[in-house]
């Protein structure tokens, strides 16, 4: 089953390029790059495996976080369907003003 129900399996996977991939990506090469200054190797060219690793290990953490916050705002969505559609009449149609309605009449002064 995982962490996600079975429900989230038909929503499209996100995209492998994405805000929280790209971010966990970046601070699992910044975890290998702060471990290798803190044991004093030159930090850009030791640990090659290491940074790889680290990054490749955030990017997946990202790409299940994407997938999950995203199977929580469809179902939130859902919801909020849901209660709009069984509730109507708090949900009414308004009536939209025109535009000359909205503004003020117009004095130029000279």
């Amino acid at each position: 089953m995982g962490l996600l129900p079975d429900e989230a399996k038909v929503l499209p996977p996100p995209g492998i390029v994405n805000r929280n991939s790209v971010w966990f990506g970046f601070m699992g090469w910044c975890t290998a790059m702060i471990h290798n200054a803190m044991n004093r190797r030159p930090p850009l060219k030791s640990g090659v495996h290491r940074q790889a690793l680290f990054v490749s290990i955030g990017w997946l953490l990202g790409y299940h976080l994407t997938k999950h916050e995203n199977y929580t705002y469809a179902k939130l969505d859902r919801d909020m369907r849901e209660y709009i559609r069984q509730h109507p009449e708090e949900f009414a149609e308004k009536d939209k003003p025109s535009f000359s309605e909205i503004l003020e009449d117009f004095h130029p002064i000279r």
